[in-house]
């Protein structure tokens, strides 16, 4: 593979310039595989270009990709028929008198996005369809809601004991203490140094808080405060000239009257137990249950094959239970199938595009530059945790995913943590808390992240004003985390200490940013009024 040096960070950086400046994702994504292609071509145009089309074909044709590709095409056929048929205006209404304000409905998005904590994609998908109508009627901007799908998804499934990321995580973990022959019996094997390294997720702990915070007290800062206070004045849950990745209402057209809440209720739970016995089966089942327990079967399991069955029964649910029902003729539901799916399309392009940066971030050595610069550093002691999340920050921001940034960063950083103590310690289990928080901070800001897109997507809003008005947030959290590390190689290793610490200093920080900007921006406090509907 050629080496590029500092060159190999262009195409994600063209990337993510282009996507934040032009707001034109689909462009700005091409423009950082293009760039790529001609990078591994000697600069080449015309070979460049192929280059560029083969990494799209193969992202297009990976087998986890293609599932993907054509579970989102199955979601927007079932959200189709869900709305169409008045399923959702339905759940909306019988919401209506448990739910009328914008405090509660941001604070049932949280919970929601709490609860299902067993795959982050399954998480964004549900908040983001089943919220999108409650927190619309309450003024909730598409922004907030997008935040706090997000922000819920991969933190919540990343600390989650039972969830699709447990197994891959557990597994990483093992490996490289295999790899150095450590035996790990003394703190419970490969799982219990997973659990050890939960407490030192300071990222993904805070950013979970700092959700709640924001929702219950609607105080807002950065780019979220004049979002929030657009909508709840002028009940603009868009901004003028926004691009919603999911544009339902203008797609669909008004739903129709006289739908159930069961249209709703049962092609959602559907999805939710097709999925999880798809995982369950794709896992090995009780076999796998008697040899590993459930964290085994999570690990063998196949979750894109699941979530895509699912999918299709929530289809085939909705589509039996409109016809039977009469909600809707067969040419009715036939066609809001196919204007579902058509949705579906500009976000299936962004994840495409955005695979195939991955793959040229790969050819060109961008993870590998990264890495390289790490090491020649010279990392020792108990500062470990705090570069390795830098790096990790790094590379997941550049890179657009966590779980590739788990799998360059754990074997670097636990063969140099417990390089330096001797021993599986806190240091150790600091570094791996470290990789897991870092990669989840970059893949929360990088507007070329899978998870990002999908919470723009399901959320119904812009992906550009959804990376602007997230960035604050993350920010703010992993800022506090870089100090806790800081504090942790200084001395105070004590995740009993360190926790606690950071989140007063969560609040703190949210306290001051928000009187900072509302008394910018004229909005005391920035606390945005609380929206109740009115009978």
């Amino acid at each position: 593979m050629p080496e590029f040096g500092v060159l190999s960070l262009l195409p994600p950086l063209v990337a993510i310039i282009l996507a934040i400046w032009t707001k034109r994702v689909v462009l700005a994504l091409f423009a950082g595989v293009w760039v790529g292609g001609w990078m591994l071509s000697g600069w080449n145009p015309i070979t460049g270009t192929t280059q560029t089309l083969d990494w799209i074909v193969a992202s297009a044709t990976d087998d986890w990709n293609a599932k993907i590709l054509l579970f989102d095409f199955l979601i927007g056929a079932g959200v189709g028929l869900v709305y169409k048929s008045g399923g959702a205006l339905a759940i909306g209404r019988a919401l209506a008198g448990r739910v009328r304000s914008s405090r509660g409905a941001s604070l049932m998005g949280w919970l929601l996005g709490v609860l299902i904590f067993f795959d982050d994609y399954a998480n964004t998908i549900i908040v983001g369809n089943t919220m999108r109508p409650i927190t619309d009627r309450t003024r909730v901007s598409r922004e907030m809601l997008a935040y706090i799908d997000d922000s819920t998804a991969a933190p919540v499934a990343g600390l989650a004991v039972v969830s699709t990321w447990i197994g891959y995580e557990v597994g990483l973990i093992g490996k490289s203490f295999n790899e150095l022959n450590v035996d790990l019996t003394s703190v419970g094997g490969a799982y219990g140094a997973w659990m050890h390294s939960v407490p030192f997720r300071f990222y993904s702990i805070l950013a979970i808080i700092l959700v709640f915070i924001v929702a219950y007290t609607h105080r807002h800062y950065g780019a979220m405060l004049h979002a929030e206070y657009r909508a709840r004045t002028t009940g603009k849950v868009l901004r003028d000239g926004a691009k919603p990745l999911m544009t339902t209402e203008v797609d669909l057209g008004m739903p129709k009257e006289g739908g159930s809440v069961h249209l709703f209720v049962w092609p959602i739970l559907t999805l939710i137990f097709v999925t999880l016995y798809g995982m369950w089966y794709t896992g090995g089942g009780g076999k796998a249950y008697a040899e590993g327990g459930l964290m085994n079967v999570l690990g063998n399991s196949d979750s894109a094959l699941a979530l895509l069955w699912g999918s299709f029964a929530m289809v085939i649910v909705a589509f039996t239970l409109v016809l039977a029902t009469k909600q809707m003729t067969i040419e009715e539901a036939e066609d809001a199938i196919v204007r579902g799916m058509k949705q579906m399309v500009i976000a299936n392009t962004i994840l495409l595009l955005a695979w195939s940066l991955k793959n040229a971030t790969e050819a060109v050595g961008t993870s590998s530059y990264v890495v390289s610069i790490a090491k020649d550093a010279g990392i020792t002691g108990a500062w470990v945790p705090l570069i390795v999340f830098l790096i990790s920050m790094f590379i997941s921001f550049t890179t657009g995913t966590s779980w590739g940034t788990f799998s360059i960063m754990l074997p670097i950083a636990i063969p140099l943590a417990y390089g330096v103590t001797g021993s599986v310690g806190p240091e150790v289990f600091a570094s791996i808390g470290a990789v897991f928080a870092g990669g989840i901070f970059g893949d929360h800001c990088s507007p070329i992240s899978d998870t990002t897109i999908m919470s723009s997507m399901f959320s119904g809003s812009d992906h550009i004003d959804h990376v602007t008005t997230q960035i604050p947030y993350a920010v703010t959290a992993s800022s506090v985390g870089l100090i806790l590390y800081v504090l942790f190689g200084i001395g105070v290793k004590s995740w009993m200490v360190l926790l606690p610490l950071g989140v007063l200093l969560l609040i703190g920080a949210w306290y001051l940013l928000s009187e900072w900007y509302g008394k910018k921006y004229g909005i005391p406090h920035g606390k945005v009024p609380v929206y109740v509907v009115e009978e």
